[in-house]
């Protein structure tokens, strides 16, 4: 797979000046609606190839996520999609408030995913384990099963459990739920 040029936040500021350029965020709805950069299309990683059409290919392209993972997966599938300038913000969002730039946010404050998901596992595994002490040591499996998850997560980047909380009613922005997410990265 081709690795595209990635920009930093304050290279990616002074671009969007520039009349011509093009910045897609490609985090999910309710990471969207939380902050996001003035001037940003969202299209959802899980969404490039179906709304590519909606994009300019003669004009500079820039792509975000939350930290710079998924904003190098949509680049390359942009790249493979025929865009030829195509950059990611390296670092993602989280760089670009680090930087001390401007995001707007939209009216419906969600708690972010990543947090979501570090509450259920904790839920979990002492859940799991108080019903091993108390109950049945078998429920050991339980704190296992979402330990082996957390190891998975990290090596793979691709979160499970992030994916099935993308989608609860809570994470709803605008009638739409989460589609496919990556673990927040």
């Amino acid at each position: 797979m081709k690795t595209n040029p990635c920009i930093l936040p304050r290279e990616l500021a002074d671009a969007l000046q520039a009349e011509g350029c093009q910045l897609i965020d490609v985090r999910e709805p309710v990471e969207f609606a939380e902050s996001h950069v003035s001037g940003a299309k969202l299209i959802p990683l899980g969404q490039i190839e179906a709304r590519c059409s909606e994009l300019d290919k003669t004009k500079p392209l820039f792509v975000m996520c939350q930290a710079g993972k998924r904003g190098a997966a949509a680049a390359d599938k942009l790249s493979a999609l025929g865009f030829s300038n195509v950059r990611n913000l390296e670092g993602g969002i989280l760089a670009w408030k680090a930087s001390g730039l401007s995001c707007s946010s939209g009216s419906k404050i969600v708690m972010p995913l990543m947090r979501q998901v570090q509450i259920a596992i904790g839920f979990f595994v002492l859940l799991g384990s108080l019903l091993a002490l108390y109950v049945d040591p078998r429920w050991i499996y339980l704190c296992l099963f979402f330990g082996a998850g957390l190891i998975f997560a990290g090596l793979s980047g691709f979160c499970g459990l992030a994916l099935v909380l993308a989608k609860m009613p809570w994470n709803r922005v605008d009638g739409s739920t989460c589609s496919k997410t990556s673990c927040c990265a």
